[in-house]
């Protein structure tokens, strides 16, 4: 949506009535706007941050069923998972792409081969295929040469799948819009408004793009609607509030590391034991880079403060890496870029944050549905749920359909696109389909001379900064370099030096005068410092964790 198409909507938005109101644009809220879109519903979505500017940016980025959680127990939450994997690789091709995973086994390590076999047997099956296969210590060390390979046994090869979360969060809201929905981010939901009997019937909005930067000023607008759903994630309970709900969410955090895909080469998936507490740790090929993940530990700060991996959390993971990688000598210079998201998950007391479930629930509280807690993966599979709980107050409600498509079947094949050195036009016109759906061909029309090249050490083309900052609602800088486009956390030092070339693209687009592009560089660069950038290790701390790594 243009500057232009969001002052329009929020020009008429006061008074206006709707059939939904979701509050959250997170993967959940996205979910659910493009279902009740397709069943007809005039329906609006509320965003008081950046699209997909919480958890479902800064996840693990896997499609999976979660190996981890079939371990726990967790039959019904794996099997829907991978239900919904097999559904989103079929869907979305270009955004959702089959990941090969690789488990070394080791000697007398727990669990073990047979453990193993026999989780990955089930985990298959649940998924309705066999895609796993037991591989010897030679062929294993083919596939993975830099994994250690001291009392190395051999290891399994499975599937799952990876995408970009945010990615996928946009191209849901994008055909949700193309299909009448409405979509807005930067807009905060200050007061759920209530009928004559005391329930939930709209909600007071207030415009906080280009606000002073508390959110004072701008807009404020009265929106009257049938039903309103809660998916502000690990924020449920703030909403919840006002209407009598006692808190019940966990936020937990979980950080990653990127690694330059030169220093941490990877052909595939590899998931091992942490030496520390035995928990499962995984590094995976991503856009170019590898990504190292994940923490799982109770999130106690402020949650409007954007979450930060913790200097214990980084010497935890690279204290890993080392381990599983020790013939790399990797260190935390070598570590390009951090993120950390915080998971809604509901408490029930468990002394190991990792021992809570990741299941979703659903909450009707005087007429506020509430739907959190949940994977990435199973988005789908909660709007559904959540349009069957709305029937309670939307009775004509028509049933939907379980077996239609995630997204938009493309009308058409992949855009074609030129055939520049260091660039796949193939695999780049896939992957361009995939992220931006039927708008792909529009993208690669507006290009100017040159910007279909790809950006050096990335997948992206310089048109796609362009269409963001036309196309794609950013507000700030930080929603295109670590959202629209992943270049603050692919390119080194935040893609501060692509700065220069960046400008122009960004300024036409968005409109920015010299003062307005100045301030936004100094806003991203002290957020990129704080929450993304290579985290900083007390040099105690970095030796204990290389002392550690040469005694592994």
């Amino acid at each position: 949506m243009a500057a232009a198409a969001r002052a329009q909507v929020w020009a008429e938005l006061d008074g206006s009535s709707w059939d939904l109101v979701i509050i959250g644009g997170g993967i959940v809220g996205a979910g659910v706007l493009r279902e009740a879109v397709r069943l007809g519903l005039r329906t609006l979505l509320l965003e008081q941050r950046d699209f997909a500017w919480g958890t479902s940016s800064r996840s693990g980025q896997l499609v999976h069923g979660g190996l981890r959680y079939l371990a726990q127990a967790q039959v019904g939450l794996t099997w829907a998972s991978v239900r919904e994997r097999e559904r989103l690789l079929r869907d979305a091709p270009g955004l959702v792409e089959p990941l090969a995973f690789l488990l070394p086994v080791y000697w007398g390590s727990h669990p073990g081969r047979l453990i193993y076999g026999f989780g990955l047997e089930l985990y298959d099956r649940l998924g309705g295929l066999h895609a796993h296969r037991y591989l010897g210590r030679e062929a294993f060390v083919l596939a993975a040469p830099h994994v250690s390979q001291d009392q190395l046994q051999g290891g399994y090869i499975f599937r799952d799948a990876q995408t970009d979360d945010a990615r996928l969060v946009f191209r849901l809201i994008r055909e949700a819009a193309r299909h009448g929905g409405t979509a807005l981010n930067y807009s905060r939901v200050e007061e759920l408004l209530r009928d004559g009997d005391g329930r939930v019937a709209g909600v007071v909005v207030r415009d906080v793009a280009g606000t002073d930067g508390e959110g004072r000023g701008g807009s404020v607008a009265r929106v009257h609607a049938r039903a309103v759903v809660n998916a502000t994630g690990a924020w449920a309970d703030r909403l919840r509030e006002q209407v009598g709900g006692r808190p019940r969410l966990r936020p937990l955090r979980g950080s990653h590391l990127i690694f330059p895909g030169w220093r941490l080469p990877l052909s595939a998936a590899v998931s091992f034991i942490h030496p520390n507490d035995g928990r499962p740790v995984y590094a995976f090929p991503w856009q170019g880079v590898t990504l190292v993940g994940t923490t799982d530990v109770d999130h106690g700060e402020d949650l409007d403060r954007e979450a930060a991996i913790s200097p214990r959390e980084a010497a935890y993971l690279l204290r890993a890496v080392q381990a599983a990688f020790p013939r790399l000598h990797l260190t935390a210079g070598d570590v390009l870029a951090s993120y950390a998201g915080v998971r809604p998950v509901v408490g029930t007391g468990k002394a190991d944050p990792s021992k809570e479930s990741r299941e979703h629930v659903l909450w009707l509280e005087e007429g506020l549905l509430t739907v959190t807690g949940g994977k990435l993966t199973t988005f789908r599979a909660m709007a559904l749920q959540v349009l069957q709980r709305l029937r309670a107050l939307l009775p004509e409600l028509p049933p939907a359909d379980p077996q239609a498509p995630a997204l938009d079947p493309l009308p058409e094949g992949p855009p074609s696109l030129p055939g520049w050195p260091g660039l796949d036009g193939a695999a780049a016109a896939r992957r361009l389909a995939g992220r931006y759906g039927a708008a792909a061909a529009q993208l690669v029309a507006e290009a100017q001379e040159g910007e279909l090249r790809p950006i050096a050490g990335t997948p992206y083309l310089w048109a796609e900064v362009r269409w963001a900052a036309s196309h794609e609602a950013v507000v700030h800088l930080d929603d295109l370099l670590l959202r629209r486009v992943r270049l603050g956390l692919l390119v080194e030092d935040g893609a501060q030096p692509l700065l220069g070339r960046l400008r122009p693209l960004i300024q036409s687009g968005l409109g920015w005068d010299d003062a307005r592009w100045a301030a936004e560089v100094e806003r991203y660069q002290t957020l990129w410092q704080r929450a993304y950038a290579p985290p900083r290790l007390p040099a105690e701390t970095q030796g204990q964790v290389e002392a550690q790594s040469r005694r592994a």
